[in-house]
């Protein structure tokens, strides 16, 4: 994923982010079974859709903390 691409994925809102990444999970999961049969074409493939993953997650968590952050402190 280009940098342009990932600094479009922080304009996404969450449910758009969750989708994107349940689709890049079922890919990685494709790609695995395709190594785990000798198929896979390009190997380096399922390295970056894990790093795409992982850039979603960060996303997704980076939100929940600036709404958290922008919502009132609740008293105990």
């Amino acid at each position: 994923m280009k940098r342009k691409e990932f600094n479009e994925l922080r304009d996404l809102s969450p449910e758009e982010l969750i989708r994107k990444e349940l689709g890049l999970r079922e890919e990685l999961f494709n790609l695995q079974m395709q190594r785990g049969v000798s198929q896979l074409e390009n190997p380096r493939r399922i390295r970056d859709v894990r790093k795409d993953v992982a850039r979603i997650q960060t996303i997704i968590r980076e939100q929940k903390i600036r709404e958290a952050a922008s919502s009132p402190a609740r008293e105990a």
